[in-house]
């Protein structure tokens, strides 16, 4: 079998995720870091693998996958990680929550966005305010979201899925800018569930962050 390879960053939110989901299912792999302060995502090199010049990018099974949210498909899929439930109802409804983070907070908080934010204003600390001005109200949805489900240790059962995988980086973008989070009681009591949990300790970016 081919090497397992995942092209990342170690505070990308997507690169977060992928870490999480193949650590969960005790897949082995080679980390190539991609630095995105000094624009290695936008190199010739990096461009020939994803053409949107984003991380992660994931070569396994002979297959260059971009896309977070299409990685953990995949992985999903192919490793049995069980991230999703089987019902119909339920699957759409967790994938809801977990789309409430991925596909809602999580592009408009992304580096380049906020980037263009500061370039546009002329202060740094539009930087900041930008993210508390999305991240704190998206985290309310979230919170919301999840009275739609028992109380249970994870955001939807009782093992990781699909939902604790894309909280667990939005988690860690609220605390580094100063987004207030930690009166959400629902979703403080997954979150210390899954810092519990050795997949996204051995995920997190603390573990990943060049020396």
């Amino acid at each position: 079998m081919s090497e397992i390879v995942l092209y990342d960053f170690w505070r990308s939110s997507a690169s977060y995720r992928c870490r999480i989901a193949l650590a969960l299912g005790g897949t082995r792999y080679r980390s190539v870091p991609v630095d995105l302060p000094t624009k290695e995502h936008k190199t010739p090199e990096h461009l020939e693998r994803n053409p949107q010049g984003f991380v992660p990018v994931l070569e396994i099974d002979g297959l260059r996958l971009t896309q977070s949210l299409a990685i953990l498909e995949y992985l999903d899929t192919t490793r049995g990680l069980g991230l999703l439930p089987e019902a119909p109802a339920e699957r759409a409804m967790v994938q809801a929550l977990a789309h409430a983070i991925a596909v809602d907070i999580h592009p408009v908080c992304n580096l380049q966005v906020a980037a263009h934010a500061v370039e546009i204003t002329g202060r740094e600390e539009t930087r900041a305010e930008w993210m508390k001005r999305f991240i704190r109200p998206g985290m309310q949805a979230f919170e919301a979201l999840l009275g739609a489900f028992p109380e249970r240790p994870f955001c939807a059962g009782p093992k990781p899925g699909l939902a604790d995988i894309c909280l667990m980086p939005q988690v860690y973008n609220a605390r580094r800018w100063g987004a207030q989070i930690d009166d959400l009681p629902r979703t403080m009591a997954v979150v210390a569930s899954c810092e519990a949990h050795p997949a996204f300790q051995a995920a997190h970016p603390d573990r990943w962050q060049p020396s």
